[in-house]
């Protein structure tokens, strides 16, 4: 659906929400927000909604118009989200991002899941506890900065935010010090040296490098056996992230169920009912293995 197109109010009975970007044919939010309603017993029609890429904030607010309760919001119109919502949740303001707008009686709450979504499925698909964890973090573009908190929340031993330019991983430091501080966690960043030499407990890519086959620059001996290694994207086939951790030695897993669970936090905070992400996310890694063949 195009925000070209008149855009047509949902069926009656029926609460409207859709996920916006540029491009959204490719999304697999519709079919995972169909399957939750069906779970959870939730009248909504969901739509994927294509926003020119200068008119993400007309098509928004012709989406609210026709009666739209609520918005997944992609590439690239996270920080436009950000600036329309008139409300911020903690964690959105932290990010400096919005994923999830919810339109109701008090106007545009904006929200962040993403981060959520990382940690629920490290700790309840992967069932690997982040409390008292050591934690690496590669990357500190927005994806990194979106789960900063909800790392820190988990109160982890030690957070270590890394990145090609160390400015900005020293940038995010500053940013979360006091929050790290609150959490018990040793938060600490810079450059690739800023990589100690022996394994983590858990290390998450949050660089953009596995579409481009790139690897992030990461000390071979920050992996171990004992090691997850995490990355943020995913695909039909592990990633070259995914390939490196392996080989050395580390249990790999990739972003597809971060996509889930972030989907399942935005749900809640529409309906105020939290779905069950596990077998969504089967039916959707099945779907995906099937385009391999």
């Amino acid at each position: 659906m195009s925000s070209i197109e008149p855009i047509a109010a949902a069926a009656a009975g029926y609460d409207l929400y859709a996920v916006v970007g540029n491009p959204v044919a490719h999304s697999k939010s519709p079919f995972i927000h169909a399957r939750f309603a069906e779970q959870m017993g939730e009248r909504i029609e969901y739509r994927p909604l294509l926003a020119p890429v200068d008119g993400f904030e007309q098509t928004a607010r012709s989406f609210i118009a026709v009666g739209g309760r609520g918005l997944n919001v992609t590439v690239p119109f996270k920080l436009e989200a950000h600036a329309l919502a008139q409300r911020l949740s903690p964690r959105a303001a932290a990010a400096g991002a919005v994923n999830t707008l919810r339109f109701d009686a008090d106007g545009i709450f904006g929200d962040n899941t993403d981060g959520v979504g990382l940690v629920r499925d490290i700790e309840v698909n992967l069932g690997v506890p982040l409390q008292g964890a050591r934690i690496l973090l590669l990357g500190a573009g927005g994806a990194a900065r979106g789960a900063v908190l909800p790392l820190l929340e988990r109160a982890p031993h030690g957070l270590t935010i890394v990145n090609r330019t160390a400015g900005k991983a020293e940038a995010l430091v500053e940013q979360f010090g006091a929050a790290a501080r609150e959490a018990g966690c040793a938060l600490a960043g810079g450059g690739p040296d800023a990589v100690m030499p022996q394994p983590y407990d858990v290390i998450v890519n949050a660089t953009a490098g596995s579409l481009d086959a790139a690897l992030p620059e990461c000390d071979a001996r920050a992996f171990g056996a004992a090691t997850l290694a995490y990355d943020m994207m995913y695909g039909a086939e592990p990633t070259v992230f995914m390939r490196h951790a392996s080989a050395q030695g580390a249990r790999v897993a990739d972003g597809l169920g971060m996509l889930v669970e972030q989907a399942a936090e935005s749900f809640f905070v529409w309906r105020g009912v939290r779905p069950d992400g596990t077998p969504v996310l089967a039916a959707l890694r099945e779907r995906l293995q099937s385009t391999r063949a």
